[in-house]
C-alpha cells in the first residue's frame, strides 16, 4: 500500500570506519580513505543542514567508544564463531588506545556531532559489524550483539530504533530478534536478483558487475520502494539505490548516473513511493570534494521535488511511522 501521495526521500549511511573494511583490506591501504571519511562526515552534515534533509546513520557499536579498555569491558558474552577465515569480529590487535591515537577504529567525536545535528537519526549497524548470513553466527550471538549495541548508545543517552544489517545480509529469520531488542525498523534489500541478501562467497563477480552497470543503466528497472511490515511487526524500509563514489575512470558516465538517481526520485515523488538512497561515509573518503558536489546535486533535486510535489525527507524511523517523531539526540548528561 502506498504510504504517502507526496513521496518520501530516505537516506541511510553505514557508518563503520575500518570495522567495515578490515575483512577485505589492510589498514595501511585504507588510512587515507578513512581520514577522508571523517572529513566527509562533516561535509555531509553541513549539506543535510543546508538542505533541511534527514538521514539515518547506522553506526557500528564500537564507534560509540573513545577508550579501548571501556570498549573491551562492554563486549557481549555470546560471540559468533564464523567458519570463514578473516571474519573474526573481536580481534583487537590493531586497536589503539583512543580516538586521538586511533581515528580509524574510534569515532565518538563524530557520533556526538551527528547526534547533535538536527534531523539526524542514530541507528545501529550492529555492535561488531555482525554478519547475519555467514556460517558460524547464531541467534543467541546476534541477540547479544544487538543488546551490546543498544547499551553502547544508551550510555550516551541515545535510544536507537533502526537497524541496518552489515554487508546487506538481511536475515528475515533474525527479524523477531531485532524486535525483541528494540529495533523495530530495518533496511531490507531491493527485490532484483542483483541485490538479494547472501553469504559473501555467493556474491559472484557477475552480480557485482551487474550492480556496477545498474548504477548507470536500468538493468534492474526502476521499481518503486514501499514500506513493508514483516510478520513479527518489524517495518522494512527497503533500499532503492547505493550511491557509488564518483569515478575518475567513468567520469564521462557521471551525468548518466546522476540522471538515473534523479529520474527515480522524481518517479517516487510523483507516485507517492519511497526513494531510499544509501552509502558508507568512507565511499566519500577519496575525492571528497567531488563526491560532496555530486551529493549536493542530488539534494538540489530533492528540494525541487519538495517544492513541486511536497516530497518529504524522513529518517528510516520516521518513514516507518509515516510521520516525523522526535529526533535522536544526546542527553544533557552525555
Amino acid at each position: 500500500m502506498r504510504q504517502d501521495v507526496s513521496g518520501t526521500f530516505v537516506i541511510s549511511l553505514d557508518f563503520e570506519l575500518y570495522w567495515g573494511l578490515r575483512h577485505a583490506h589492510q589498514l595501511h591501504d585504507c588510512k587515507e580513505r578513512l581520514l577522508g571519511a571523517r572529513t566527509a562526515v562533516a561535509g555531509m552534515l553541513d549539506l543535510f543542514t543546508r538542505f533541511d534533509v534527514a538521514a539515518t546513520w547506522a553506526t557500528v557499536g564500537y564507534l560509540f567508544f573513545d577508550d579501548k579498555e571501556e570498549l573491551l569491558a562492554h563486549l557481549p558474552e555470546n560471540q559468533p564463531d564464523y567458519l570463514r577465515d578473516g571474519l573474526e569480529p573481536y580481534d583487537f590487535s590493531k586497536l589503539g588506545k583512543n580516538e586521538a591515537e586511533d581515528p580509524f577504529h574510534f569515532g565518538l567525536s563524530l557520533v556526538r556531532r551527528i547526534a547533535e545535528t538536527p534531523k539526524q537519526e542514530m541507528a545501529s549497524h550492529t555492535f561488531s559489524h555482525y554478519f547475519a548470513l555467514e556460517p558460524g553466527g547464531t541467534e543467541d550471538s546476534f541477540a547479544d550483539d544487538l543488546a551490546a549495541a543498544r547499551r553502547a548508545a544508551e550510555r550516551l543517552g541515545i535510544k536507537m530504533h533502526s537497524l541496518v544489517f552489515p554487508w546487506n545480509q538481511f536475515n528475515r529469520d533474525y527479524a523477531p530478534i531485532c524486535a525483541r531488542e528494540g529495533f523495530g525498523v530495518v533496511r531490507g534489500n531491493p527485490e532484483s536478483w542483483l541485490y538479494t541478501a547472501s553469504e559473501r562467497d555467493e556474491d559472484t563477480l557477475a552480480r557485482r558487475a551487474g550492480r556496477l552497470a545498474d548504477a548507470y543503466l536500468p538493468i534492474s528497472g526502476d521499481p518503486a520502494t514501499e514500506r513493508r511490515e514483516l510478520e513479527c511487526g518489524v517495518i522494512d524500509i527497503p533500499a532503492t539505490r547505493f550511491l557509488r563514489s564518483v569515478s575518475r575512470r567513468l567520469n564521462a558516465l557521471e551525468t548518466r548516473r546522476l540522471a538515473r538517481i534523479t529520474s527515480s526520485m522524481t518517479r517516487a515523488a510523483e507516485t507517492g513511493s519511497i526513494y531510499h538512497l544509501w552509502w558508507h561515509p568512507h565511499n566519500f573518503g577519496l575525492n571528497t570534494a567531488a563526491n560532496l558536489l555530486f551529493l549536493e546535486r542530488i539534494l538540489e533535486h530533492y528540494r525541487r521535488l519538495r517544492d513541486a510535489h511536497g516530497m518529504r525527507s524522513l529518517t528510516m524511523a520516521e518513514a516507518a511511522e509515516g510521520s516525523a517523531p522526535a529526533e535522536a539526540s544526546l542527553s544533557a548528561n552525555a
